[in-house]
Formats: C-alpha cells, structure tokens, sequence
C-alpha cells in the first residue's frame, strides 16, 4: 500500500527561500514564493515577493495582477486598484476570475471595481 505524502508548507518555502538566496533575480522562485506566502497567510511576505516580481518584470500583467491581490489583502485598496488598472493595461482580461477572485473581495464594494469589471467585458 503507498503511503499518503503529506503536503508541509513550510518545506516547500524553505526551499524555494534557498533557491532565491543563491539568485534573488530568479523571477519564477519569486513568484512561487509570493503564492506559497499568501496561501500561507504571510500576507506581508507575499506583497514583498509581488513587489519583487513586478520590479523584474514589469510588463508581466499577472505579475500586478497578483500585486494587487497582496495589496487588497494588505488593506491597500487604492494601492491594488492602481495595479490592477496596471494589470489590465498590459493585457490582463480574465473578468470572470477577477470577479470571484477572494483575494480582492476587499476592493469588490468599491465603484472603481466594477468599472474595471466592466472594461474588461467591453475589451473582450
């Protein structure tokens, strides 16, 4: 009978943490990182690792997308809404995952969301 591998986060970031010690430009480590810290509630670590990637790669617009999820998690909605008007201006068009993304449920009262939302289907 195979034995049931436990998932341990703390393994995984360790991990890509030394990985990033020895290249701190490694784009994909960063964003592996920022997604691990936030599933991990270390919100603060996770907007550190977006900000990173977004400096390596500015024109990446998931990269702002994921920074304005980190900022709305933060408790920085002009801040997210900023990036993801970024997002959206470098070619983020997923309307429908930004809707019911949990991540931005901060920003999801605010009319400046749905006038992102409603760019987006106009561009689609």
């Amino acid at each position: 009978m195979a034995k049931e591998t436990k998932h341990d986060p703390d393994f995984e970031i360790g991990f890509f943490e030394n990985i990033l010690r020895r290249d701190a430009q490694y784009a994909e480590v960063v964003e592996l990182l920022g997604g691990l810290y936030t599933k991990n509630g270390r919100i603060p670590d996770g907007l550190k690792m977006d900000r990173k990637l977004v400096r390596l790669q500015p024109r990446n617009a998931t990269a702002h997308y994921n920074l304005a999820c980190s900022l709305a998690l933060s408790q920085r909605p002009a801040a997210a809404l900023k990036s993801l008007r970024d997002a959206i201006a470098l070619g983020y068009r997923d309307a429908d995952w930004m809707r019911q993304d949990p991540d931005l449920e901060p920003l999801k009262t605010r009319p400046e969301f749905s006038s992102l939302l409603d760019q987006l289907k106009q561009s689609a």
